[in-house]
Parts: C-alpha cells; sequence; structure tokens
C-alpha cells in the first residue's frame, strides 16, 4: 500500500511537487527560523551583543562545510533511492541508505576530530581577531562535538523524503526546532552561557532530530527500512553516491570558501563591523531562498522517480512548474530585499552605525537575487535526473570561478568593501543563466525527444 501511496508516475505533477514541496519548504523555514533565534538571541545580548554575533558568523562556513558533507551522503544517495524506486528495485535502493548512513557515521567521527584540533588557526584564518575569537571559540567547540547528530539528522532526512513522507520529513526538523526555541532563552539568558548556551541548545536540538530520523527508517512505517544487512558499504554505490552528491558538497564548500573570503577582506578593508554586515546579510539570504530549496528539493523525488520509470514527458511537466513557481517566488524576494533593508537589518541588531553600513550593502548584494532562481532549477533537475558532471560543473562556476576571482578582484579595482558585495549580483546573472541555458539543451528538449520515440511504437500499433 505504501508503495503505491507513494507513486508518482500517477496524478497531477504540480499537486506531487507540492505534497513533497511544502513541507520540505516548512521544515526548511523552521530549520532557519531556529537558527536565526540564536543570531537573534546573540545579537540583543547587551553590551557584547554585536561581537557575539560577528563571532558566530565566522563560525557559519564550518558549520556550512560540516552540512555539506551531510548533504555529500544524503542528497548524494537519496534521488538514487528515487531511481531505483521508479525502476521497482527496493533492495538496491535499502543499500544505497545503509550505505549512506554508515558514511555519513565515518565522516562525522573524522569532522569532530578535526574541528577540535583546528579551531584556532581556522577561525583566525576565516577572519576572527582578537575581540572576536573567544565567542567564535566558545561556539564552535560546543557545535562541533555534536557533528554526528547533524550528519545523521540532515543526512538521513533526506531519504524520508525521497520515499514521499514529506510530512515525516518536515517533522524531523521541527522537533529539533521546538527543543532549540524551548531551550535558547534558558540557556543564553537565564543560565547566562551566552553563545556556549546558544551553541549546547543547538547540539541537543540536533541530537533529537536525529534520534527521530533513525527511528522512522528502522520502524515500520518506512518503505525503505534501514537494515544492519544493508550497511556494508561497497565501492561502486559509494563512488555512485559520491559522485551525484559532489555537487552539493561543492555548493556547500564553495559558499563557506566564499564567505571566508567575504569575512577576510572585510575584515581587511572595514573591521569588524562589515563582517557583522555579511553574518547579517548572509541570515536574510538564508531566509529569502529558503522556500526556493524548498521546491527545488520536492521537484527531485518526483522527477527522479518518473525519470526511472519512463515517464519523461512528466519530467518536463515537472521542469516547467519548477521554474515558473521558483522565478515568480525569487522576484517577490528580490523586491522585498531592495524596499526594506533596514527593517531586515533590525530583525539582528538595532546599531545605528550597522544599519548605516548595511543598507548600501545590502541593495549591492541582492541587487539581482531573482536571476539565482536559474541556477536553483538547473542544479535540481541534474541532481534529480542523475547527471553528476553537469552538477558538478556548475556548482563550481557560479562560487568558484565567479565569485572568487571577483572578490579578490574587485576591492583592489578601487572598488573597495562595495566590490566584496558585487561579486554576489554579478555571479547570479552569469551562472544562473548558464546553468538553467545547459539544462534546457542537455536535459530538457532531450527528454521530449524521448517520450515521442516512446509513445511513437504505440501510436503506430494503434494505427493498425
Amino acid at each position: 500500500m505504501a508503495v503505491q501511496k507513494n507513486d508518482f508516475t500517477c496524478g497531477s505533477i504540480p499537486r506531487d511537487i507540492l505534497s513533497m514541496a511544502l513541507p520540505m519548504t516548512a521544515a526548511q523555514l523552521i530549520n532557519i527560523l531556529y537558527n536565526l533565534v540564536d543570531r537573534m538571541y546573540l545579537g540583543h545580548i547587551p553590551d557584547t551583543g554585536r561581537l557575539s554575533l560577528t563571532g558566530l558568523g565566522l563560525c557559519l562556513p564550518i558549520i556550512s562545510i560540516l552540512i555539506g558533507f551531510a548533504n555529500l551522503c544524503g542528497m548524494g544517495g537519496a534521488p538514487l533511492c528515487s531511481i531505483c524506486r521508479g525502476h521497482g528495485d527496493l533492495d538496491e535502493a535499502e543499500h544505497i541508505m545503509g550505505t549512506s548512513f554508515s558514511l555519513l557515521v565515518l565522516l562525522g567521527a573524522v569532522l569532530t576530530v578535526l574541528c577540535l584540533i583546528f579551531m584556532k588557526p581556522i577561525l583566525y584564518l576565516f577572519g576572527a581577531s582578537n575581540a572576536t575569537f573567544p565567542f567564535a571559540r566558545d561556539y564552535l567547540t560546543i557545535y562541533s562535538s555534536g557533528t554526528l547528530f547533524v550528519m545523521i539528522g540532515l543526512g538521513l532526512n533526506p531519504f524520508i523524503n525521497a520515499q514521499g513522507f514529506g510530512r515525516t520529513g518536515m517533522m524531523t526538523v521541527a522537533l529539533g526546532a521546538a527543543v532549540n526555541l524551548l531551550l535558547d532563552p534558558i540557556f543564553i539568558f537565564a543560565l547566562n552561557l551566552g553563545v556556549k548556551g546558544a551553541a549546547l541548545a543547538t547540539v541537543l536540538a540536533q541530537g533529537c532530530s536525529a534520534l527521530w530520523a533513525l527511528r522512522f527508517l528502522t520502524g515500520k512505517k518506512t518503505i525503505l527500512r534501514l537494515r544492519a544487512s544493508a550497511l556494508r558499504p561497497t565501492a561502486n554505490r559509494v563512488r555512485r553516491i559520491l559522485s551525484l552528491g559532489i555537487s552539493g558538497f561543492i555548493m556547500s564548500l564553495t559558499n563557506s570558501l566564499v564567505q571566508v573570503l567575504c569575512n577576510a577582506t572585510l575584515q581587511a578593508f572595514g573591521g569588524d563591523l562589515y563582517v557583522g554586515v555579511m553574518t547579517i546579510i548572509n541570515s536574510v539570504r538564508e531566509v529569502i531562498t529558503m522556500p526556493v530549496n524548498g521546491i527545488t528539493n520536492g521537484c527531485q523525488p518526483v522527477l527522479g522517480y518518473n525519470y526511472g520509470a519512463g515517464a519523461y514527458d512528466r519530467v518536463r511537466k515537472g521542469i516547467r512548474f519548477t521554474t515558473v513557481v521558483t522565478v515568480g517566488y525569487s522576484l517577490m524576494a528580490w523586491a522585498t530585499a531592495l524596499l526594506f533593508p533596514a527593517a531586515l537589518i533590525r530583525i539582528f541588531n538595532s546599531d545605528a552605525e550597522l544599519i548605516a553600513a548595511g543598507v548600501p550593502a545590502f541593495r549591492l548584494y541582492f541587487a539581482t537575487f531573482f536571476c539565482m532562481s536559474f541556477q536553483f532549477v538547473g542544479q535540481s533537475t541534474f541532481v534529480a535526473l542523475g547527471r553528476s558532471r553537469q552538477a558538478v560543473f556548475f556548482s563550481l562556476l557560479r562560487k568558484a570561478f565567479i565569485v572568487v576571482p571577483l572578490i579578490l578582484l574587485l576591492p583592489t579595482l578601487g572598488f573597495g568593501i562595495n566590490g566584496v558585495f558585487l561579486a554576489e549580483p554579478i555571479s547570479n546573472v552569469l551562472g544562473g543563466l548558464a546553468c538553467v541555458t545547459t539544462m534546457y539543451w542537455t536535459v530538457y528538449r532531450p527528454l521530449g525527444a524521448m517520450e515521442t520515440e516512446c509513445a511513437a511504437p504505440h501510436e503506430k500499433k494503434d494505427g493498425v
């Protein structure tokens, strides 16, 4: 019954995508909000609020890398599971999930040790000053100790969503959010733990999410079960998972690299004030890109399942629907960011100097935000259909080959601090258009030809 219930080759494509995307969007909204609560609370701590917020901002690139490793396994294995389900091969799908889980545990242990050993040089390399380092160190020491929870919670949730259990996947995040929202004010203010309290609340919340995901995937309601017999990795499965997941990992890694370069450059040209501005910009960007992430991640199980089942026309319909929704939303979010920058900044900190520096930076950074939706549409389509090479290339193109050189060059060419904020809108246009155009010519149009070829024999037979 469960397999029939979650058969994406039946019914309306928009409804199938929305049935996955809406819970995913809600889950990401909850996830982002409970992460933002940390920053909102820390930013309003008397006397040390701005330094606490900046210290947390210095940890964000490292956190993004850790999340990238979780996506490497989760977003690499889950689309393969969807394709296997479309083929009807549930045994192989379970082995892919088991292999991914083993990789998550191994990477979580290794990353915990590396973070704790190399924390100080990394934070200073990432733009810390003597004033902000203690806050960053306190947060990262506790957060990195819970890396295994991050890996399991984030890495297994895509396998829940890939089976069509979007609401259960949402609950994985919602449970962690509820715990974090409850513990944050207690630890930060009541117990006066500051950044340590924020990190401790986050780790405990992620632990609850990890336990929830494990409980569901080893229970009776799941289609694909996490079994001990499927945990032993094979070289072929590891290669397939990593080759597809590498695109999401590269996106996280390059995002981290960009954040590091931004923080270091801003520290050199503007000091801690502009590192704080970038922390707020990144926080707002996470919120307004969340629905785009939700819809593009929600389309992946549907596209992958139909592709595996040979329903190519439904894949094309899914791509069209995803494109229209994401571009439409991005235009609204773009207008909001440009019209109300001061109000968005005040959510995190009301310091007059920070607002004065932040408003023009906001308008530069989000100048072409709507073009970012093109990158998300193309990227998610490549991943959903197992096109690892294209997914990896366009992950690298926008950030590594466009943003990074611009961050290094523009400030030295007379743009100063503004050059850092200009790099993003330029990359949105160039990278986004390149990605979606390539997807159209290499995936969307060929799928139409494949659908015609599949339909031709049936039409001939009917004619006879």
